[in-house]
């Protein structure tokens, strides 16, 4: 749990602050370009220090947090929301996620006038 001075990398420290459950998880991300540091696309073993903001999509949702403290091990969850300041939007009700219609399983590949209706419903379920 103790305070680092210094920097540390990012996938190590969206891990230990809880924001994703594994290091790889934190890891792929940043390659994947859901991790954005102060604005921009950066890759996992960047340097994080105090100040910093950090932008993460995971899970369906877009967490916006600023470094706060800077810890190398995971820490348990209240020590954690000690180390960042979260300014992300609120998440969407439970309602609206519940709403997603879901194929039966077993029913199939799509053809493609049901792949054009899925993403029709998708697009009206994003403009709400």
């Amino acid at each position: 749990m103790a305070a680092e001075e210094g920097t540390v990398r990012l996938d190590t420290w969206i891990w230990s602050v809880r924001l994703t459950k594994t290091r790889s998880q934190a890891a792929a991300a940043c390659r994947a370009g859901h991790a954005r540091l102060n604005g921009e696309r950066v890759k996992p073993a960047h340097a994080v220090q105090t100040g910093d903001e950090v932008r993460l999509f995971h899970a369906g949702r877009e967490r916006i947090v600023e470094v706060s403290r800077l810890v190398r091990k995971r820490v348990g969850p209240p020590v954690a929301a000690e180390c960042y300041a979260d300014h992300s939007p609120p998440p969407p009700p439970r309602e609206a996620i519940l709403d997603i219609p879901v194929r039966d399983r077993g029913a199939g590949r799509p053809t493609k006038r049901d792949r054009r209706e899925m993403e029709q419903l998708r697009a009206d379920l994003r403009a709400r």
